[in-house]
């Protein structure tokens, strides 16, 4: 017995902080528990909104165009307003940030649960509602994703950031499906109080959150800078330059997001054109992406430190894997292709969001998220009817195709032109560490 118990004893310690990689180890802290299952509310609830809040405008105005621009109206204060949302968070205490942030977006949701009720609320009012939602969710996205990183070790960030995306394909499925219930039930202002009531249980919470060691010495550290040195600093723009890391980050993310993540568009063409499929098989083929997104959100939580080359691999497998489904002759093979599709953009997703919030030093994190809620917000805007112009141009197989071979052959190009550079000429003359370049364990 004492052997057996030695052994076990060993592979503990050695599964301990350097090599535990259980994709649920952040749940061993309480706060992030706690965090977690605030979080799944306040999904459900956006989500149910989200999707009531389509269905109000199309009820007023029996105009498609008019719900695409509403959903723009709420985007647009994060391609505006990001870089200055995230300098709030790096300047003020993270945890008041979010409760703050979350109790102006439930008082938000109330106000509109009124109008609807009494009959007042107007498409241009509604109009106004979503941007200023938008626009403290410049303040709020970048709050309470670098909170709940302060919740557990910084080696168990990925799996936090994993468990998040968890949560967010879970409360948008769940959501979008109460919606019907919660329109047949509560009615559509109930719908916005059920949501109003899930930013305040995030925000009440907040308060009993416990930071990590880490979080408090950065805290302390920001506090005792003196007045104006934030403002001496490099702004985030400037800083988001300089780290040839977070550049590389948003050039892929970019060509992605333009060329290869629009499924809803891209698979919908091909499943009911050359495939000959109709709405429920693109509804099957729907919910294997989200079961597939969910599977690589579980494995991602495995991943311990994340790099800028993982994340351009990632992506050169999620164009190949493109072109492969371009190519199915048969839709059986198209059902299984999209399962790794998702698996894969989810895992990229993880690993360039543990990039993002952990490479920058700590009191420029915020800034940084805010550059990048600002140039997502921006392809997300310009991708859709680009690709839109792809799939007239090159049709439905050839969008998916050619698609997926400017993303594999750009990011291997782009692979090739850096291994020709000299060993040091990339990481000494700009601060991006080297760390960030090297191949994830």
């Amino acid at each position: 017995m004492r052997p057996v118990r030695g052994l076990l004893a060993r592979r503990k310690a050695a599964a301990g902080p350097a090599g535990d990689r259980s994709p649920w180890r952040c749940l061993r802290s309480r706060s992030m528990r706690w965090w977690s299952a605030a979080n799944l509310v306040s999904n459900l609830g956006t989500w149910m909104q989200l999707t009531v809040q389509n269905l109000l405008v199309l009820q007023l105005t029996g105009s498609a165009a008019a719900t695409g621009l509403s959903l723009s109206v709420q985007a647009a204060p994060g391609l505006l307003f990001g870089l200055l949302g995230g300098a709030v968070v790096d300047r003020l205490p993270r945890k008041l940030t979010a409760a703050v942030s979350q109790a102006l977006l439930a008082l938000v949701a109330f106000a509109t649960a009124l109008l609807v009720a009494f009959g007042m609320l107007s498409v241009p009012l509604l109009m106004v509602l979503a941007g200023i939602t938008g626009l403290i969710a410049t303040v709020d996205g970048p709050a309470t994703a670098l909170l709940g990183n302060d919740l557990v070790p910084e080696k168990d960030v990925p799996s936090a950031i994993a468990l998040g995306s968890v949560v967010h394909s879970v409360g948008r499925l769940a959501g979008t499906a109460l919606a019907a219930v919660g329109i047949a039930t509560i009615g559509t202002a109930g719908a916005y109080a059920v949501n109003g009531a899930s930013f305040l249980f995030v925000t009440a919470v907040i308060p009993f959150l416990r930071l990590q060691p880490h979080a408090r010495a950065e805290a302390a550290a920001a506090a005792a800078r003196p007045r104006g040195a934030a403002g001496r600093e490099r702004g985030g723009l400037s800083f988001f330059l300089s780290r040839r890391g977070l550049v590389a980050l948003a050039l892929i993310a970019a060509l992605s997001a333009v060329l290869g993540r629009n499924y809803q568009l891209t698979l919908a063409t091909l499943v009911t054109g050359p495939l000959h499929g109709g709405a429920g098989a693109y509804g099957l083929v729907s919910a294997l992406l989200a079961v597939g997104g969910i599977v690589g959100a579980v494995l991602a939580g495995r991943m311990q430190k994340p790099t800028v080359r993982l994340v351009a691999l990632l992506a050169a497998a999620g164009g190949v894997l493109q072109i492969a489904a371009g190519s199915s002759p048969v839709l059986s093979l198209l059902l299984i292709m999209v399962v790794p599709m998702a698996i894969v953009e989810s895992v990229c997703d993880t690993a360039t969001t543990t990039v993002l919030q952990t490479d920058p030093p700590a009191h420029m994190r915020g800034r940084v998220l805010g550059v990048w809620r600002s140039v997502s917000t921006g392809w997300g805007l310009a991708g859709p009817p680009l690709l839109g112009l792809l799939v007239q141009g090159a049709g439905e197989r050839g969008a998916l195709i050619l698609g997926g071979a400017v993303i594999a052959v750009l990011i291997g190009a782009g692979a090739l032109v850096r291994r020709r550079r000299p060993a040091d000429g990339g990481t000494a003359v700009l601060p991006v560490p080297g760390a960030a370049f090297q191949t994830a364990a």
